[in-house]
């Protein structure tokens, strides 16, 4: 019943800045990578999304945290409406077997139940609303954790332009502008476990 949560790859595509209607013909050159520059004097690098979401320690304690969160909103959803379920097939047996002392017995409960799945309603959006802010949390943190690990790390290499490559998006790129392994590097010597964090908080509870 809960929506598949939200992917973080879209916003790592948007953060990283921006790229080039069409992507320039690289030779084939062995050279450092602070010594890249095309035709035009650009010093240009890409980042692998692919290997960052699997790779950075933050985006994969990211996806175990808001799987865990979304499995434990499904199984409240589906305990609340298998007891909606039962109270709905319980009136109908009753209603049928002349249950009821009174018309008024009988419509008391219908309502019982019409509040009772307006409830769930309820809850199934304030969940859902959750989940999508821890998503846009993280994100979050993942755009800040990325641009301060950029900033630093272009003070000495001085890129002009730092594409994002998934999929197809760029359709061709030599590897030597591949700055995958140094970004990824980079942010797991810095980061500081969410997990541990979560799970600290749990044991104190």
């Amino acid at each position: 019943m809960m929506k598949k949560y939200l992917m973080m790859a879209a916003a790592v595509v948007a953060l990283l800045a921006s790229c080039n209607n069409e992507s320039p013909k690289m030779d084939e050159k062995n050279t450092d990578k602070a010594e890249i520059a095309d035709k035009g004097g650009l010093k240009i690098a890409y980042v692998e999304v692919d290997s960052l979401m699997t790779q950075y320690e933050f985006c994969k304690e990211f996806s175990l945290i808001l799987q865990k969160k979304s499995n434990n909103a499904r199984n409240t959803l589906n305990q609340k409406g298998q007891a909606l379920q039962s109270a709905m097939v319980n009136f109908q047996q009753k209603l049928q077997n002349n249950g009821f002392t009174s018309r008024e017995q009988a419509e008391a409960q219908q309502n019982a139940i019409q509040r009772q799945q307006q409830s769930l309603q309820e809850l199934q959006a304030r969940l859902e609303n959750e989940l999508a802010s821890e998503t846009a949390k993280y994100n979050e943190g993942l755009r800040d954790s990325l641009m301060h690990f950029l900033e630093k790390y272009n003070k000495d290499k001085k890129f002009d332009i730092i594409l994002t490559k998934q999929g197809d998006n760029i359709l061709y790129a030599a590897k030597r502008f591949d700055i995958t392994n140094d970004v990824i590097n980079g942010l797991n010597k810095s980061y500081k476990s969410t997990l541990k964090t979560e799970t600290q908080k749990d044991e104190k509870k």
